[in-house]
């Protein structure tokens, strides 16, 4: 009689195992919409971040190109104007120039159609004759007529050191002269209508 009151219940055990296993497995389900619960809390924490950045970089894009363009209607707003003495013409002008180069003694071409393509410079030649052609249409400043200008537009070397391939040395100097007087300024010069400039490698 004391041995049975002493031993456990079969189906109370049963019932309590069962209790048991259906808690246990309840966790299990928790735990693993707890982690779906994480991993979407994680997804959407990466596509905000990403969203982010992206209009971060799209804002700093346009604070950029906007400074730019502030930047440079403010400077051209504010520069001072050129003084009167380094502008040739308010109205423009069409002035001609006849330009020789002579190295060591030979005739050096000029090209046809300098400055003449997509864009159409101010200073240009029309044919492989040495004419330079000075078209401008409105304000014309000094540094806009100088000799080196058309040499830049050309691409080829000139200053009181090199003309075209040759520098000063063994070989010869650089000189220049303009209306048939030896002239100094070199590159800087500033073209006139109908000047005859010869540049002599010698």
């Amino acid at each position: 009689m004391h041995n049975a009151i002493l031993s456990p219940n079969p189906m109370e055990e049963l019932e309590k195992n069962k209790a048991l296993a259906e808690r246990q497995q309840l966790s299990k389900k928790e735990r693993r919409f707890l982690k779906r619960q994480q991993k979407e809390k994680e997804r959407f924490r990466h596509r905000r971040q990403r969203k982010l950045k992206k209009f971060l970089l799209v804002a700093i894009g346009v604070l950029i190109i906007g400074g730019g363009i502030f930047g440079g209607s403010w400077f051209l707003a504010t520069r001072p104007p050129a003084p009167e003495s380094a502008i040739i013409a308010k109205q423009g002008i069409h002035w001609h120039a006849d330009l020789t180069i002579k190295i060591l003694g030979q005739y050096q071409d000029i090209s046809a159609n300098i400055g003449i393509g997509i864009t159409h410079r101010p200073i240009h030649t029309h044919e492989a004759d040495g004419v330079i052609h000075m078209e401008f249409p409105s304000l014309v400043r000094e540094n806009n007529i100088q000799l080196g200008r058309f040499f830049g537009i050309w691409g080829k070397k000139f200053s009181k050191d090199c003309i075209l391939d040759k520098c000063n040395g063994l070989d010869g100097q650089v000189k220049m002269f303009v209306n048939g007087e030896p002239n100094y300024e070199f590159e800087n010069y500033l073209m006139q209508d109908k000047d005859k400039i010869e540049i002599v490698f010698e």
